[in-house]
């Protein structure tokens, strides 16, 4: 899995860039530059190509130790999606779904019903979400981006920032690190991210998630990781934008 989008678009945390500060990104991928290396590597991937060089891909090389994976585009909404669902079926009969709807489908209607109707906050909709899963998805319409990864953090899932200031995400470290050298992370189990709220943590939704240094026995910033304060409240996540936006939406405490 590999998704890649530039830096107005991905909106990246600017702590990933903290492990390059004072030594420079050895790393200056180009987005072009980062898909042309995936394509060489797996020349038969699903690679679905957005506008100004954005892209997201998926390899179909699996064997019987991966995680099942899927990327699928619906009504201008693509998703990837890694890992399986413990409740599809239950899901399926709350979003009218058929039978034959997949966990990616799950996902996308999810994401539509709170673009559209916002019923209800997406912390809460994540929750809803038993399994071992992570995914992206993107919104063409809205350039919405949305990320998220299951709250034991089963599925490999890591991001990072390109020397372009990309935002790169991948379930595979080699290639993260390709793309942005030290400038990468785990992507922080049981959290959620948005290009208009960012990293919200949706196990402890009104506690914010903070990025940690760490550093060598120098005392250089050698790496970084993210994980929620749980000393810190957050009241609630003003609207800013239409009701379309459900990703402004208020947050509500549900623990």
């Amino acid at each position: 899995m590999l998704a890649v989008f530039e830096k107005s678009i991905g909106k990246p945390p600017e702590e990933l860039r903290l492990p390059s500060v004072g030594f420079g990104n050895s790393k200056s991928s180009s987005r072009e530059e980062i898909l042309k290396s995936f394509r060489a590597s797996w020349p038969e991937s699903s690679v679905y190509n957005l506008s100004n060089g954005n892209f997201m891909a998926l390899s179909r090389e699996n064997d019987a130790y991966s995680p099942p994976r899927s990327i699928i585009v619906m009504e201008d909404v693509f998703c990837i999606f890694i890992g399986t669902l413990e409740n599809t079926s239950e899901l399926r009969r709350h979003y009218g779904l058929s039978r034959l709807a997949t966990e990616a489908m799950v996902v996308i209607e999810a994401y539509k019903v709170l673009r559209d109707r916002a019923p209800y906050p997406p912390d809460q909709v994540i929750k809803d979400l038993h399994g071992k899963f992570a995914f992206i998805l993107f919104d063409v319409r809205n350039s919405t981006l949305f990320i998220a990864r299951d709250r034991d953090g089963s599925i490999e899932l890591q991001w990072g920032m390109a020397g372009d200031g990309s935002l790169v995400c991948s379930n595979n470290p080699n290639i993260i690190r390709e793309a942005c050298g030290k400038s990468c992370s785990p992507f922080p189990a049981g959290c959620m991210f948005t290009n208009g709220s960012g990293l919200i943590s949706f196990v402890h939704p009104l506690h914010k998630v903070k990025a940690i240094a760490r550093e060598d026995d120098n005392g250089d910033v050698c790496g970084v990781f993210f994980q929620v304060d749980l000393y810190t409240r957050i009241p609630s996540i003003p609207r800013t934008g239409s009701a379309s936006n459900w990703a402004d939406s208020t947050v509500v405490e549900t623990e």
